[in-house]
């Protein structure tokens, strides 16, 4: 008998979303991301791409449609794969003296809980994430001491310490100049190759990865455009990069 294929990463069917009270942010939204795609998910402010992505992690309820995580409602827990999640502006207040080290230690407690010390194997799985993302030599300085690049590098490594299935980034280039996402997208594709790895990457300044992304889906209350990179519109490109 044939294998049957195993469902997609991120599926939303007919998927609404308003605030309460307040007019639709979304309507009437149909998208499947396949395991193993690198997705850039563009739009202007207040086009619903955040939202879009919340509540394709199940961080918001639709108002109408269906969300399904790696097959399974995006609201259940269970015993789907886990996910790593840098939201938007992540960070720490400038007076907290935390390490590199210490940050992408905190992301192995969605693997270990947060009881007990971590085992050699919780910390093997810290350094790897710590050198993948090129912060070796730093981890332990101060995060405050590195520059807006390089902590968003950090995040990303507290990210990869739950050896997640999908990682999901949300405008992780905002304050970061134009060489460091250059960097970033680099690196996001190298995860991607490496490890097989489901991202979705959340900006209105798509073009550091408009090279590198499998897929461009643009949204304005709706999806606007879904394809290739190369297939979208003039007018739509961003214009802040050039390759």
């Amino acid at each position: 008998m044939p294998v049957e294929a195993p469902p997609p990463a991120v599926e939303l069917d007919g998927v609404s979303f308003a605030y309460r009270g307040g007019p639709p942010v979304l309507e009437a939204v149909t998208l499947a991301v396949e395991r193993g795609e690198f997705v850039g998910i563009a739009g202007p402010n207040g086009g619903g791409k955040t939202t879009l992505l919340r509540l394709a992690l199940g961080l918001e309820r639709p108002s109408s449609g269906v969300v399904r995580l790696f097959g399974a409602s995006a609201g259940e827990r269970g015993s789907r794969p886990r996910i790593g999640y840098v939201s938007q502006r992540a960070q720490l207040a400038s007076a907290t003296p935390v390490t590199v080290h210490e940050v992408v230690e905190a992301g192995r407690l969605a693997v270990r809980g947060p009881f007990g010390p971590l085992r050699a194997p919780d910390r093997a799985v810290v350094r790897e994430a710590i050198d993948r993302v090129g912060l070796g030599d730093r981890a332990h300085k101060p995060l405050r001491t590195l520059s807006g690049g390089m902590q968003q590098r950090a995040f990303i490594a507290r990210a990869l310490a739950s050896e997640p299935a999908l990682l999901a980034l949300d405008e992780p280039t905002t304050g970061v100049d134009a060489a460091s996402q250059e960097s970033l997208a680099a690196l996001l594709a190298e995860l991607r190759a490496d490890l097989g790895m489901t991202i979705l990457y959340v900006s209105h300044e798509f073009g550091a990865v408009e090279h590198v992304v499998s897929r461009l889906v643009l949204v304005r209350g709706r999806i606007v455009f879904d394809g290739d990179p190369a297939q979208l519109p003039a007018l739509w490109h961003d214009p802040s990069h050039t390759h």
